[in-house]
């Protein structure tokens, strides 16, 4: 696959529940969904009790994988990636079917091992939260795969028969009869005890929308949305509680999707329980981002989501791919000393506001701070949790405005605590310091330097740049910087 910057690419997913056609933008490490259509079609669905694929599945399958066929024909072969999971995997007429897909469409089915699924899984939550630690859990129609990862990558994976297609219809009279099938499943899983558990799985992401909306949760993004583990058994036992057309009532679950999600709250309650979780993490990335993840390559790989997803955002609007990093070069001997609002992850953040310093250079400038503000705080950029989400919001927030009248500021004061507030608007200040000193050139800018010193906040220049230090706004601006960091502003050409 070509790892240069702007090109499509397209996954067809043939899973035991659904069939999925999602078409990418790749630019680099950053992987933008631009189209996604899926058709709940029930492939697994008699295999329990048939070791058969569902006609009625695989007929809707088929039709939609014609249709997924003609609007992928543009692209190259080597940027069409299928992936076939549990159903055809184990299904007796799998191999029938996927034959049938070829003769009928020209697609060629790649059916996924288990361990490869697992692989895959574990792949596309590392695309998407290169961090991650713990174990991954992937939830489809027939099957449940368990990966360890770590910053290392992904370990070996098993494929455990918990998905709700090999089970009987599930019990709403007695969910507990489902927790004792489920527990008879969960056996030897020593080697995957974690106190942090990666969630992938359209059943999933439902429960977690689910509890979003039991809790009045403000930021309506399912991806590095986190419950404890108080809060994700409650939520699970609430949906194993509710009936099919309880859950249907509910907005933005499918009817299809209602039927399975109590069988999905049980599993994810028992393996709370068997692999002493504390922590669960919704990944909106899976098998799909994880095959596209694996044919980027190695030096691409290693970038970060997050600074490569903003310069990749920012770019969109014909900014100077050089200011962003001037800008963090310029401020890091500043905000680099001060101590830390989010740990380790300060200069990461700080990388990527400066790669959004001009993105709403093209919007109206009445407006231009709410809207990206907005487009900030729900942009789909990989790599960042919610926390990281509202700083990255309220920093550009800033750099456009010295109001401190935010939107959402319910949002932000869930999410942000104090002082990591005052500091995003303390980056997002000096960016507009950087920005309107020097009318955004790069070049320029490197000819000027910031630095906190004895209480001070000094801004230089050359001798011969003097004149760039006059006029009143820059004194303003400086002084706004200086008021967020406890300093005096001080301006001053080196001799």
């Amino acid at each position: 696959m070509n790892d240069s910057p702007g090109h499509d690419a397209a996954v067809i997913d043939v899973g035991s529940n659904s069939v999925r056609l999602v078409l990418y933008r790749v630019e680099g490490r950053s992987v933008w969904t631009v189209f996604n259509e899926k058709v709940l079609a029930g492939l697994g669905r008699d295999l329990k009790k048939t070791g058969r694929l569902s006609e009625a599945g695989s007929a809707s399958a088929l039709a939609a994988l014609r249709r997924f066929r003609m609007v992928t024909d543009r692209l190259p072969a080597e940027r069409v990636f299928t992936a076939a999971t549990a159903a055809i995997r184990d299904a007796e007429d799998g191999p029938a079917f996927a034959g049938q897909v070829q003769a009928e469409t020209g697609l060629s089915l790649r059916v996924l091992s288990g361990a490869d699924e697992a692989r895959y899984a574990a792949l596309g939550v590392l695309a998407g939260a290169p961090a991650g630690d713990g174990v991954v859990g992937d939830l489809g129609g027939a099957s449940l795969e368990l990966t360890r990862i770590n910053a290392d990558g992904a370990g070996a994976g098993i494929t455990l028969p918990l998905g709700p297609f090999g089970f009987a219809a599930f019990p709403e009279d007695e969910p507990d009869r489902r927790r004792r099938e489920v527990d008879a499943r969960l056996t030897g899983l020593e080697a995957f005890q974690t106190s942090t558990f990666h969630a992938v799985g359209g059943a999933w992401r439902n429960i977690a929308l689910i509890h979003m909306h039991m809790t009045g949760y403000p930021l309506r993004v399912v991806h590095q949305y986190e419950m404890t583990r108080a809060e994700a058994l409650n939520a699970c036992r609430f949906v194993a509680s509710q009936s099919r057309r309880s859950l249907e009532a509910v907005e933005g679950v499918s009817k299809k999707r209602a039927e399975t999600l109590p069988h999905a709250a049980v599993v994810l309650e028992r393996l709370i329980v068997a692999l002493n979780i504390e922590r669960i993490s919704l990944s909106a990335y899976g098998v799909r981002e994880g095959l596209l993840f694996e044919a980027m390559a190695p030096g691409v790989r290693a970038l970060d989501p997050l600074i490569e997803g903003c310069s990749a955002l920012a770019a969109r609007t014909g900014a100077d791919a050089t200011l962003g990093p001037t800008l963090d070069a310029w401020l890091g001997p500043v905000f680099g000393a001060l101590d830390p609002v989010l740990g380790e992850r300060d200069a990461i953040l700080r990388s990527a506001v400066c790669r959004l310093a001009d993105l709403g250079s093209r919007l109206h400038p009445d407006h231009r701070a709410d809207l990206v503000f907005e487009q900030v705080l729900r942009a789909p950029v990989a790599g960042q949790t919610h926390v990281e989400r509202a700083f990255l919001a309220m920093a550009v927030f800033s750099r456009h405005t010295s109001s401190n009248g935010t939107p959402e500021q319910g949002t932000l004061a869930r999410l942000l605590v104090e002082p990591a507030r005052r500091r995003a608007r303390a980056l997002g200040a000096a960016i507009r310091l950087a920005c309107d000193l020097t009318g955004r050139d790069s070049a320029l800018l490197t000819h000027t330097r910031l630095a906190l010193k004895d209480g001070r906040l000094l801004l230089t220049t050359d001798a011969e740049r003097a004149d760039l230090l006059l006029g009143e706004q820059t004194g303003r601006r400086l002084a706004t910087v200086a008021g967020h960091l406890d300093a005096r502003p001080e301006i001053r050409a080196d001799a």
